[in-house]
C-alpha cells in the first residue's frame, strides 16, 4: 500500500472562558492524532489580538461568555480576509439558534456532551473552507482570463479595422487612380478612332472597366464603410437598400429617430452587426421579409435584424466553425455591450445587439 500523506498541522483558536473546558477540548483533539497547535483566549480583546496577529486555521469557540456571545467573535471574525472556519463549541445553545448562526456563515457546531465529534467536525469544516477558498480563486481567475480575452479581442478588432481602412485607402488612391486614367483613355480612343473594330474593342473594354470600378467601390465599402460618416441612422439604411437590391427580398428599416449619436466604436460594431445578419440572411434563411429596427431609448442603443425565413437550429449556436456568429458577440463585448440570438425552425431569426450608451467610454476611452 501507498504511505498516507502526513496530516497538515492546524492552528486552532480556541475562544472559552472555562480553562477546564478548553483542556477537555485539547485532550479530545489528542486522542485523535489530529496534528495542531492551540492558542487559548477567554476575552474578545485577546481573541482578536490573536486572530490579526497569528495564523489561524480554524476557530473554536463557546457561545455564551462573560459579557459577550460568540456572535461577537463572530463579527470580528468575518472582517478578516479568508477568515477561518468558525465552529461553536458549546454546551449553552440550543439547535435552533446554532441553525440560525450557521445561516450568518457559522461553519458548524458541536455540543460539549458530543465532544467526540470535534476532530470529524474541525477536518470537515476546513476541507469545505479550502473548497470555497479554491472555487473563488478560480473565479477570479476565469474573471482575469476573460479581461485579458476581452482586451485582446478589442485590440484585435481596431488592428483589423485599420487594416481595411489602410487597404481601402490603397485602392481608392492606386487602383482607383489607375481605372480612372485607363478609362479616360479608352474614351479618347472612342472618340478619335475611324476603325469600327478599334471603338468595338475600346467600348468593351470601357464597359469591363465600368465592372471593375464598381466592385472596386464595393470592396472599399465594405472594408471601410465611409458612409458611417453620415451617421448611424444612414449607414444601416444604405446596408438595408444595398441587401434589397442584391437579392430582392423587401427590408424595412424602423428608427427611434432620424439621428442617433453614438460613439464610433459603438457605430462599427453596430454596423458590422447588422453587415453579417444580413449576409447571413441572404445565405441561410431562404426569407421572403427582413426587418431591422435601431433605437436608443433609455441610454440603450438597440439593433435588431429579424427574418420570416426557415430560422435556426437550436445547435447552430455551438458549432465549433460558427465564428460568424461568435465574433458578433466579442464584437459587443468590446463596448460593454452583448449580442441575443434566437430563432426556431421555420419561425425566422432574430439578431439583437443591445449597448448600454453610459457604459461605452469606460470600454473604448470615447466621450459622447
Amino acid at each position: 500500500m501507498a504511505p498516507t500523506e502526513p496530516e497538515q498541522l492546524l492552528s486552532i483558536l480556541h475562544l472559552e472562558d472555562s480553562l477546564a473546558d478548553h483542556r477537555l477540548a485539547v485532550t479530545v483533539l489528542r486522542r485523535s492524532d489530529m496534528v495542531f497547535t492551540v492558542q487559548h483566549a477567554d476575552c474578545l480583546e485577546s481573541f482578536k489580538r490573536l486572530l490579526t496577529g497569528t495564523h489561524v486555521d480554524v476557530i473554536l469557540a463557546d457561545y455564551r461568555l462573560p459579557g459577550f456571545t460568540a456572535l461577537d467573535a463572530w463579527q470580528i471574525t468575518v472582517e478578516q480576509h479568508n477568515h477561518p472556519p468558525f465552529i461553536l463549541l458549546s454546551g449553552a445553545i440550543g439547535e435552533a439558534a446554532a441553525v440560525d448562526a450557521m445561516r450568518l456563515g457559522i461553519a458548524d457546531y458541536v455540543l460539549k456532551d458530543d465532544m467526540t465529534r470535534l476532530p470529524h467536525v474541525i477536518r470537515r469544516a476546513c476541507e469545505v473552507h479550502q473548497t470555497r477558498l479554491l472555487r473563488e480563486q478560480t473565479a477570479r481567475d476565469l474573471a482575469a482570463s476573460q479581461k485579458r480575452l476581452a482586451e485582446l479581442t478589442q485590440h484585435l478588432q481596431t488592428s483589423i479595422e485599420n487594416e481595411r481602412a489602410a487597404i481601402a485607402r490603397e485602392i481608392h488612391d492606386d487602383i482607383g487612380g489607375a481605372l480612372t486614367a485607363i478609362r479616360f483613355d479608352l474614351a479618347w480612343i472612342d472618340r478619335h478612332t475611324t476603325q469600327t473594330d478599334v471603338r468595338e474593342h475600346a467600348q468593351a473594354a470601357t464597359s469591363m472597366l465600368q465592372h471593375a470600378i464598381g466592385a472596386s467601390q464595393r470592396i472599399m465599402m465594405n472594408l471601410r464603410p465611409h458612409i458611417l460618416d453620415q451617421g448611424m441612422v444612414a449607414a444601416v439604411q444604405w446596408l438595408a437598400e444595398d441587401f434589397e437590391r442584391r437579392t430582392g427580398v423587401p427590408t424595412q428599416v424602423r428608427t427611434s429617430s432620424q439621428t442617433i449619436e453614438v460613439p464610433n466604436a459603438v457605430q462599427l460594431v453596430a454596423y458590422r452587426t447588422a453587415q453579417e445578419a444580413l449576409t447571413n440572411i441572404s445565405k441561410y434563411a431562404n426569407s421572403s421579409q427582413v426587418r431591422i429596427d435601431l433605437s436608443d431609448s433609455e441610454g440603450v442603443l438597440t439593433l435588431e435584424v429579424s427574418d420570416n425565413g426557415q430560422g435556426l437550429e437550436p445547435a447552430a449556436l455551438d458549432k465549433p466553425k460558427a465564428f460568424g456568429l461568435k465574433g458578433l458577440q466579442e464584437r459587443a463585448l468590446t463596448v460593454n455591450g452583448w449580442l441575443d440570438i434566437s430563432g426556431s425552425p421555420g419561425h425566422g431569426t432574430s439578431v439583437i445587439l443591445s449597448v448600454p450608451l453610459g457604459s461605452v467610454a469606460s470600454a473604448t476611452g470615447e466621450t459622447q
